[in-house]
C-alpha cells in the first residue's frame, strides 16, 4: 500500500484483491500527492464507476484532509458530461429521461410493427444493444442482434438517434461517444482539459469499456500520471461492453508502468479467501496472483 501511495511520476497499475484496502491507497495517494507532493488539487482528478463510490471516496478523502480540497470525484459519466456541457451548452435538460427513451422506442416497434411476448422486456433488451454498440465502438454494419433481423435492428438504431438529435437529447452513451468525437477533432479542446487534469486515479478499473479507454488514453496524454487501481477477477460487466483484457493489455500500452499487487484481504476469513482463490484460480486469462 505504502509504495503505491508515494509513487508520484509515470504510470501505475496497481491490482487489488478483495478486501486489500484499494479505496484507502487511492484516497491517501490524493492526499500524498497534494501534502508531499505539492500537486494542485485542482489538477487532480479521481474516476470511479458508480456514483455512490464516487460519494463515498470524497467523503473520506475530505475526512481525511479536514478541509474542502477542489479535486475532482466523479463517474465517467460525470467526468465526460463536464467536458461536454462546457464545449457544447449542454445542461440537464440535455440528457434522454428513461421515460423519453421508452416512449421512443414504442412508437419505433409499433411503426416496424415488430413482434415481442413482454413489451418492457422488449424494449429494454433492444436499449441494452444500442448500449453494447456503442460502448463498444462496433460498426452498427457489423452488428449482430440478438433481438431482431440485422436490417431491423439497424432501422431502429437508426430512428433512435434521429428521435434524440431531434429534440437536442442525447444518452448515457453518447457522453462517451461525443467527448471521443470532441476530442479526436479538437486538438485545442482536448490540450485544455489535459492541462487541467494532471493526474488522474481511476478505481475499479477491471470494468472500462473500450471508448472509456481511448478517451482516457487521450486525456491522460503520454499516461506519465496515469494512475489505476483494480482487479481482474472481479470484473462482472462483460455484458454491458467492459473489456478486463484491456487491464491485461495495460502494460503493453504502458511499457513503462510500474505494478504493485495488493494481495491481502483484510476483509474475509481464510475459509473464504481460500475457496474464491481455488475457483478463481481456473482462470487462464488473468494477472498471476495469490
Amino acid at each position: 500500500q505504502t509504495r503505491a501511495i508515494h509513487h508520484k511520476n509515470g504510470p501505475m497499475l496497481v491490482l487489488a484483491g478483495p478486501g486489500s484496502g484499494k479505496t484507502l491507497v487511492i484516497t491517501e495517494r490524493t492526499k500524498y500527492l497534494i501534502e508531499e507532493c505539492g500537486i494542485d488539487p485542482a489538477q487532480i482528478l479521481v474516476i470511479t464507476f458508480t456514483k455512490a463510490a464516487a460519494t463515498e471516496m470524497k467523503r473520506r478523502f475530505q475526512r481525511k484532509m479536514n478541509r474542502s480540497c477542489p479535486v475532482t470525484f466523479g463517474t465517467f459519466h460525470a467526468v465526460y458530461f463536464a467536458i461536454l456541457k462546457h464545449a457544447y451548452n449542454y445542461s440537464a435538460d440535455n440528457i434522454a429521461r428513461e421515460e423519453q427513451r421508452y416512449q421512443c422506442m414504442r412508437e419505433i416497434i409499433a411503426k416496424e410493427h415488430l413482434t415481442y411476448e413482454d413489451e418492457t422486456e422488449f424494449i429494454t433488451s433492444l436499449l441494452g444493444e444500442i448500449s453494447l454498440v456503442k460502448n463498444s465502438g462496433i460498426e452498427i454494419a457489423n452488428y449482430y442482434s440478438k433481438n431482431c433481423a440485422e436490417t431491423v435492428f439497424r432501422k431502429v438504431y437508426r430512428q433512435y438517434h434521429e428521435f434524440l438529435y431531434k429534440n437536442r437529447l442525447i444518452d448515457f452513451d453518447d457522453m462517451l461517444v461525443y467527448t471521443k468525437e470532441l476530442f479526436e477533432q479538437r486538438a485545442d479542446i482536448l490540450a485544455a482539459w489535459q492541462n487541467k487534469y494532471r493526474y488522474i486515479l481511476i478505481d475499479e478499473f477491471q470494468d472500462i469499456n473500450k471508448v472509456q479507454y481511448e478517451i482516457i488514453r487521450m486525456l491522460a496524454g503520454k499516461g506519465d500520471h496515469l494512475f489505476i487501481v483494480g482487479d481482474d477477477d472481479q470484473s462482472i460487466y462483460r455484458f454491458r461492453g467492459a473489456r478486463p483484457e484491456i487491464m491485461l493489455g495495460f502494460e503493453k500500452d504502458y511499457p513503462e508502468a510500474k505494478k504493485v499487487i495488493l494481495n491481502t484481504n483484510y476483509r474475509c476469513s481464510e475459509e473464504i479467501v481460500e475457496g474464491a482463490e481455488h475457483l478463481i484460480s481456473h482462470n487462464t486469462k488473468r494477472f498471476p496472483k495469490n
